[in-house]
């Protein structure tokens, strides 16, 4: 299986040789601007002292600061946050905001931490490379494993260092009542990846003739697929299957969201869920359904198994899920891809309102967040459709056009 940013790589060659763009800027965003790895002592509870392993890369900033989250994971490495800064940079111009791409990591397995080990490795992340970060440099974000918490604890650490007050260095911090209302994370952070997957799904549900109220199988019960799940079932939609990283359950009549919470709550799984079926992940997605939303990982759907996809519409709400040979497979079987570079990017573009908000010393409310949010993506999708309309493509390679576009005005 290529790495992910070998993937990368591939979508962006496709790209070139179906956008008209000039051949120096293409080779230049084959390149990170900086690739950084960083090692992070650790005094464990029991004395001994840990190294882990971090990284940022800082992928492109032709369009504003480098923006992008920070995962926590035992399999993430270089290749993966390069790949993920990349996506980040297409991510934030395919919303027309003004940030660049960026991503972050550590190679760690969270759960095996206190929350002690866990505070001092990421106030550790924040003193390595607290010099190349600001706000007007580099603004970090959550990603998998990472919470509000986290990013409190990065932001204090940053405020420690460089006496800067404003807290717009890291989006995704807590709604914490203590502090000013403009230094506060912002309303709507929490659900704004899974809101904005639905936002784009709703713009563009009649041009993939979709029917009214669909039926959904996820991948993946993290923060995106439990509240993209919550929104679909809110809204009327049958979901039907969810999976998280032991396996899936699924029923043809609908599954309660909230039952489903409180069961994996009490038991750690979706194991034993009543009136459910319990099958494995590579089986969820290949149900028929109206709409399949892969929401954990890269490189789910692959030459391997895109034959075997029955929804007829897939929303990526997860970053990578396909790779570019599915991408093929799927095109020729009229499966329509919502990219994940415009289905997903709710929660960066909210980062960004964050931001806004820091920097103005203001804190607007859910409402207003959603309103802007909506406004933004809508427009992001219907011009992606029409892109990807006129020159033949895929949506995917509409999306990449358009961010392409508006990053090579700016350089």
């Amino acid at each position: 299986m290529k790495n992910p940013f070998e993937n990368a790589m591939v979508q962006l060659d496709k790209v070139a040789s179906i956008g008209k763009f000039d051949t120096d800027f293409i080779t230049r965003l084959r390149h990170p601007d900086r690739d950084i790895r960083i090692s992070i002592p650790v005094t464990m509870d029991d004395g001994s002292l840990k190294i882990f392993e971090g990284y940022r890369v800082e992928y492109n900033n032709a369009r504003g600061p480098y923006k992008g989250g920070i995962r926590y994971h035992p399999e993430t490495d270089v290749d993966e946050v390069k790949a993920l800064a990349f996506w980040m940079t297409l991510k934030c111009a395919v919303a027309g905001i003004p940030m660049g791409g960026g991503k972050g990591g550590i190679t760690v397995e969270p759960k095996e931490l206190s929350k002690g080990e866990l505070e001092r490795l990421s106030r550790g992340w924040m003193q390595k490379l607290s010099d190349i970060l600001g706000p007007h440099k580099d603004v970090p974000a959550p990603d998998v494993n990472t919470t509000p918490e986290i990013m409190d604890w990065m932001a204090d650490e940053f405020e420690k260092i460089t006496g800067d007050k404003t807290g717009a260095v890291i989006t995704g911090k807590s709604i914490d009542r203590r502090l000013p209302a403009g230094r506060q994370g912002s309303e709507g952070r929490g659900t704004a990846t899974g809101q904005g997957g639905y936002f784009v799904f709703k713009a563009l549900r009649e041009k993939l003739n979709l029917p009214e109220k669909c039926t959904v199988a996820i991948q993946g019960f993290g923060n995106a697929g439990s509240n993209v799940a919550k929104i679909f079932a809110e809204n009327g939609h049958t979901v039907i299957a969810i999976s998280d990283s032991k396996g899936a359950v699924v029923n043809e009549a609908g599954l309660d969201i909230n039952a489903l919470l409180a069961h994996k709550k009490s038991t750690g799984g979706l194991v034993g869920l009543p009136g459910a079926k319990y099958i494995t992940n590579e089986e969820l997605l290949e149900l028929p359904c109206d709409l399949l939303i892969p929401a954990a990982f890269e490189n789910q759907i692959t030459a391997e198994n895109a034959d075997k996809i029955k929804a007829k519409a897939i929303l990526e709400l997860a970053n990578g899920p396909t790779t570019p040979e599915a991408d093929e497979i799927l095109f020729k079987k009229n499966i329509p891809v919502i990219p994940d570079i415009l289905a997903n990017s709710g929660g960066v573009t909210v980062s960004y309102f964050e931001w806004e908000q820091n920097l103005k010393g203001e804190h607007w409310s859910e409402s207003e967040v959603f309103e802007k949010l909506q406004k933004i993506l809508e427009d992001s999708a219907k011009k992606i459709l029409e892109k990807s309309g006129k020159l033949n493509t895929n949506l995917r390679m509409g999306a990449f056009i358009l961010a392409l576009e508006r990053i090579e005005e700016k350089m």
